[in-house]
């Protein structure tokens, strides 16, 4: 037996961030107030039930929230990056929608860049116009979307008759504030960034001809001197607003890391900013109102596709932009976190709600990049590892706080082990029929699982890790939204994948294969068994909808979950055991589809299956 400390350990982690002593006291008044001991156990339980179902969040179900990727740019096809940016909006986005009521108050948008030099460039280059690049190359997104089941409700490409109203609207709020001068600019302009650069930006390297030539610092893409006469902002004056905003709102921009770098970068003084080109040099855009010579800087029109999106100029969209969330690259972050914010304050709008950002995706150490020929086409990917296998990895893996590395036996290795053989086997050991020949829900048993723990009786079956397991799974739902708030997804699949585990652990160490029906005696601690593992697999499989939308509906299907059953707002786990009724007991089991996950190693799954005959 564990001591008894082991045994509380969990169920004081359920009981919230508040202190313990909090918890002790209110525990020590239940226990007056019903003349009898009660267990910390037994409190956790009344404390989740009384506050509702578990993972459900007290403010979700009236409030709006609205979810962004960045627009991608069409200069080349996707890669596995800006896959994982959309998949992390998508995880948001869903677990958002089975916290709320209506999947109306959720919107989630993405799309595509198509002005700027860099697009004019890369058409020539290909013997195309502008436009006919954009439309191949948006196409190629929106494909690559949808094969990955990415719910966005919008599609904005910045071409868009919608959005030219918008960003022109814009300009003119900003105008009319007086935030806008014409003047003379002159300094580095990188192309293929498609950023300006103060000097201390740029250095000197050798170039394909052995001169030395000006690059970006941080992205090593050339740089050009430009001087010609612009339209400027004054971003200059929205130093110390920024610096207000991030004070007032140390959760503006996660991960921590990168909110230093923003508050680091706004310590610096900060020149405004040139927000258009000459039109003789850069075409391809939209014009500056009234002032045709004149295009509007490509990162200015980009980042209002967030407006456009939600009906700006329209008054329909105030109700949607504060509850904005982008979620960005790290290589666009100061254009996200400062740029952006001083143009909404200056055209007299809040800074986004939360700007979320990752870092990159690298392949066996090295960045990518289409001359080391080590980039990573994502359509073959999910081909390959199937789109719900794939989702998992890159969310699974993916740490936003640092470049995270790709190869291909990494993949393999971690769907294997965690979908195919961890969450799979668990479902087919549970459903098998020479296990369960009803093909039903079984039903729990109080007298062989009692409440509280220690008992000890004839019928009492339950050990001290059992009770662990339940506590862990009931705390589960909750640690899970706590991470997806923290903008920390790897390590909600890191939290069901260890309760996964421990259930692999519960079923093998009861073996109810070892059980018979037939028996007085085996009957229901068998029946007992398999609820609990069904139990904590309708709680996996609800907590995977966000990640691996089939696969979960997959699992809650041969569960015989309904559709009305899948949300948090209806997640109770294990209600027998806390002393309500269970509307699965009893019930049918879905029909049998086969393999929950199909293991990718062959070779591997050959020998196992040789092993076990």
């Amino acid at each position: 037996m564990r001591p008894s400390h082991v045994l509380l350990e969990r169920p004081l982690r359920c009981l919230g961030r508040a202190g313990i002593m909090l918890r002790v006291s209110a525990l020590r008044l239940l226990e007056r107030i019903l003349g009898s001991r009660v267990s910390l156990l037994d409190y956790t339980c009344l404390r989740l039930y009384s506050s509702g179902p578990l993972g459900a969040r007290e403010d979700a179900h009236d409030a709006r929230a609205y979810f962004t990727t960045p627009i991608f740019y069409v200069n080349a096809a996707p890669h596995i990056g800006h896959l994982y940016s959309a998949l992390l909006a998508d995880a948001l986005c869903r677990h958002r929608r089975l916290q709320v009521a209506s999947a109306a108050a959720t919107r989630f948008s993405t799309g595509t860049d198509e002005h700027g030099l860099k697009i004019q460039q890369a058409a020539t280059a290909a013997g195309l116009t502008p436009t006919e690049l954009c439309d191949r190359v948006s196409a190629q997104f929106q494909q690559l979307f949808r094969d990955a089941d990415i719910s966005s409700t919008d599609f904005i490409r910045t071409t868009e008759a919608r959005h030219r109203v918008a960003v022109q609207h814009f300009w003119g709020v900003l105008r009319a504030r007086g935030l806008l001068y014409k003047g003379l600019y002159e300094g580095w302009y990188c192309a293929s960034d498609e950023c300006f650069l103060p000097e201390t930006k740029v250095t000197w390297q050798p170039g394909p001809s052995g001169d030395s030539c000006p690059v970006s610092l941080e992205s090593g893409h050339p740089v050009s001197w430009t001087k010609e006469e612009n339209y400027i902002f004054r971003l200059s004056q929205f130093r110390e607003p920024l610096q207000r905003w991030l004070q007032d709102d140390p959760r503006a921009i996660t991960p921590e890391p990168f909110h230093q770098a923003v508050v680091q970068w706004l310590e610096e003084e900060l020149p405004d900013l040139s927000v258009s080109r000459r039109s003789s040099h850069l075409h391809w855009g939209i014009p500056v109102p009234g002032d045709d010579s004149q295009t509007i800087y490509v990162w200015l029109d980009a980042l209002v596709n967030y407006l456009t999106v939600i009906g700006y100029p329209n008054a329909e969209f105030k109700s949607w932009w504060p509850t904005t969330s982008h979620i960005i690259g790290k290589d666009i972050l100061k254009f996200h976190a400062i740029y952006w914010p001083a143009l909404l304050l200056g055209a007299g709008m809040s800074p986004p709600h939360r700007i979320y950002v990752h870092s990159h995706w690298t392949v066996c150490g090295q960045k990518m990049s289409k001359s080391l020929g080590n980039v990573v086409d994502p359509r073959t990917c999910l081909d390959r590892y199937t789109v719900d296998g794939f989702r998992y990895f890159l969310l699974r893996q993916g740490v936003p706080n640092w470049d995270c590395d790709y190869y291909d036996e990494k993949v393999v290795k971690l769907l294997d082990s965690e979908l195919a053989d961890a969450l799979g086997g668990l479902l087919n050991r549970c459903t098998a029929n020479r296990i369960n020949p009803s093909g039903t829900y079984p039903v729990f048993c109080t007298t062989c699982f009692p409440r509280q723990p220690g008992l000890v009786g004839p019928s009492v079956r339950a050990q001290a890790d059992d009770y662990a397991l339940v506590s862990a799974v009931a705390a589960l739902p909750k640690q899970v939204a706590d991470h997806y708030a923290n903008f920390q997804i790897y390590k909600a699949l890191e939290a069901v994948s260890s309760c996964v585990r421990q259930t692999n652990g519960f079923v093998q160490r009861h073996a109810p294969w070892k059980l018979k029906w037939e028996s007085p005696v085996d009957a229901p601690w068998l029946g007992t068994v398999l609820h609990v593992a069904l139990e904590c697999l309708r709680v996996f499989g609800t907590l995977l909808q966000p990640v691996t939308p089939s696969l979960a509906d997959k699992l809650l299907s041969r569960l015989g979950v309904s559709a009305t059953e899948r949300g948090l707002g209806e997640l109770y786990f294990l209600p027998r055991f806390y002393g309500h009724p269970c509307p699965f007991e009893g019930r049918r089991l879905g029909p049998e589809t086969g393999l929950l996950f199909p293991r990718l190693d062959q070779s591997r799954a050959w020998l196992v299956k040789a092993h076990r005959t």
